[in-house]
């Protein structure tokens, strides 16, 4: 019987963090905020699920929870959450190419025993996930804002859905399925339509949680471009399309030549916090999508190990970001266990200049494009 003590403190890190976000959505009416917190306080549900099965064992109740917040919820509303805030950038490509990639999963795993008998339903998420990956791709072009409200129509779309198919499932008795080695939850007893929609919600949003975190990375890092490349929609159409075929290589490229220049400003003291913070995130979204894919190919060993150091890499990251939390006092309250914390002038620069020069980069190509058309 697996001990309760790692999922208790999973979800005790979690139910924390869930608060600390919903105290800073209190503040700043950041939309972002309140979905992380959304995300994170599912994360500490299925956790403390996990502990109470440890402590008393699993029944109906506490596996059907489980399943929804940990293996369906979790991951696509962190993912909603970093989609609303790089709502203003190119983002809304890479989150487009995830719900792609979700939805072609969902078609490809189809004939797999696991899912045999879904019917037509493999198909129809595919299209979903085609459409609407195509509906923010679009938008991201014309540089509309409005393409994270796409992300969470799909979002809630599948939650309301997973809701409506969990209440109309009847599962066998004892109710609830257990590795047999390692005692660990496994969901081979709900139905292929339910489980379905776990690739569609994880693949979507832990590579969006993942790729948002290196992405706000890349953005505030001092960078050094081997490779050029430019997204703007005023270049010619072939142009456009062969870079944004490039993008994803450049962005590699370029982000590891400037990982010394990253190590020297951390050093000088000249690196903006939100670096060394997206890389935890980064991190700490990378983990549990590893031992949570290992899960589903019936390796279970490392579940509740991988959700721990999860949370705690994410809980770490925000915490070291300064822009996110300024200052660090109990949430609903005036009681600082921190004092205010502000950016070096040299990192408050240095971030300045890359901002300025992406615009400046981003008009001379507008020029140039309205020039040349």
């Amino acid at each position: 019987m697996p001990s309760p003590l790692l999922p208790s403190a999973t979800a005790l890190f979690a139910f924390v963090f869930a608060i600390a976000l919903l105290d800073q959505w209190r503040e700043r009416r950041g939309g972002f905020q309140l979905i992380w917190a959304i995300g994170m306080l599912f994360y500490g549900i299925a956790a403390g699920c996990e502990a109470l099965a440890a402590a008393g064992g699993w029944n109906e109740a506490l596996y059907r929870g489980w399943y929804l917040t940990g293996a369906v919820w979790t991951a696509g509303w962190l993912g909603l959450g970093t989609a609303f805030l790089l709502g203003r950038t190119r983002f809304g490509y890479s989150f487009a190419v995830c719900l792609f990639l979700a939805g072609l999963f969902t078609f490809l795993v189809r004939n797999k025993p696991e899912y045999a008998g879904a019917g037509s339903l493999p198909l129809l998420y595919f299209i979903a996930a085609g459409l609407l990956a195509l509906a923010v791709a679009v938008e991201t072009y014309f540089q509309n804002e409005r393409w994270p409200q796409l992300a969470a129509a799909a979002v809630v779309g599948a939650t309301v859905l997973s809701v409506a198919l969990m209440l109309t499932t009847a599962l066998p008795a004892p109710g609830y399925a257990l590795d047999p080695a390692t005692g660990q939850p496994i969901a081979t007893l709900f139905p292929r339509r339910l489980r379905l929609l776990t690739p569609f919600l994880n693949i979507t949003g832990a590579f969006a949680l993942v790729l948002g975190a290196i992405f706000s990375t890349y953005v505030f890092m001092p960078k050094k471009r081997v490779l050029a490349y430019s997204l703007d929609p005023n270049q010619p159409g072939d142009q456009f399309l062969f870079n944004l075929f490039i993008a994803p290589v450049a962005i590699a490229v370029n982000f590891v030549a400037s990982l010394p220049g990253a190590a020297k400003a951390l050093v000088a003291g000249r690196l903006h916090s939100r670096v060394p913070a997206t890389l935890l995130i980064a991190i700490g979204a990378f983990i549990p999508t590893v031992t949570d894919s290992l899960n589903r190919f019936g390796s279970t060993q490392l579940f509740q190990l991988g959700k721990f150091l999860g949370v705690v890499f994410l809980f770490v990251g925000f915490l070291v970001s300064i822009e996110t939390f300024r200052e660090i006092r109990i949430p609903f309250t005036t009681i600082r266990l921190r004092p205010p914390r502000r950016e070096s002038a040299a990192a408050e620069l240095a971030a300045a200049s890359a901002q300025a020069e992406r615009a400046d980069r981003a008009t001379d190509r507008g020029m140039t494009g309205a020039g040349g058309s």
